[in-house]
């Protein structure tokens, strides 16, 4: 089973997570989430880390704040000695985390906006631009590619280091290195484009809004 945690910012509830959520974790990372500037960043992270310490909470009964987040040396985190497997990602007022115990998986979201589409067809094969500027909606078309190469990405776990032009997805799936990938859309908000990706089939997944508390 894949689990899908996701969230929306909260201005008015923004203080109330400094106060009563931000606390439960190490205070180094209190540190860098009281740094930012824009309170959207802040809580944008800060959300990531309480949708996923209550995904592990409610799903797997355990105490998610005696884990320790830590990096791969290509950025991606994890938890030391652990099974669960996790991703988060965000966009505009959104932040979503994918977790399970058996395989490693991605995440991407992005929200579906007027961006200058020919600056990105060098990160696109030739069949996926092609397919792309013959679209309908050229743009949810382009947003689509964008999405699941970046959950294969974030699955593969070597980050910036695999050009998004060396590998082409065709019918929800790919290759990096003779390793197969799959790819699922989650359709959580049609403002936006979101998929998951692993190296098995996807089958069952369940997904789960969490709401912030209100103001205490």
């Amino acid at each position: 089973m894949i689990y899908i945690y996701y969230s929306y910012l909260s201005k008015e509830n923004h203080e109330s997570l400094l106060k009563n959520d931000l606390p439960k974790f190490p205070v180094d990372y209190q540190e860098k989430i009281k740094r930012y500037r824009r309170w959207q960043d802040a809580q944008l992270s800060l959300l990531g880390r309480i949708i996923l310490f209550k995904g592990i909470e409610e799903i797997y009964k355990h105490n998610p704040y005696d884990k320790v987040i830590k990096h791969t040396k290509y950025s991606k985190p994890y938890f030391d000695n652990d099974l669960i497997q996790f991703n988060i990602s965000h966009s505009g007022d959104i932040v979503v985390c994918a977790l399970n115990d058996k395989h490693e998986i991605g995440i991407d979201v992005e929200i579906v906006s007027d961006i200058e589409i020919d600056e990105f067809k060098d990160q696109m094969t030739e069949n996926e631009w092609k397919n792309i500027v013959l679209a309908n909606n050229i743009k949810r078309s382009f947003f689509d590619y964008w999405t699941q190469k970046e959950a294969v990405i974030k699955a593969h776990g070597h980050g910036l280091s695999i050009p998004l032009k060396s590998f082409e997805i065709l019918d929800n799936t790919t290759k990096i290195d003779e390793e197969k990938y799959y790819l699922k859309e989650m359709k959580i908000d049609e403002r936006y484009k979101c998929y998951i990706s692993l190296k098995t089939n996807i089958s069952e997944i369940s997904i789960k809004k969490y709401t912030i508390n209100p103001i205490i």
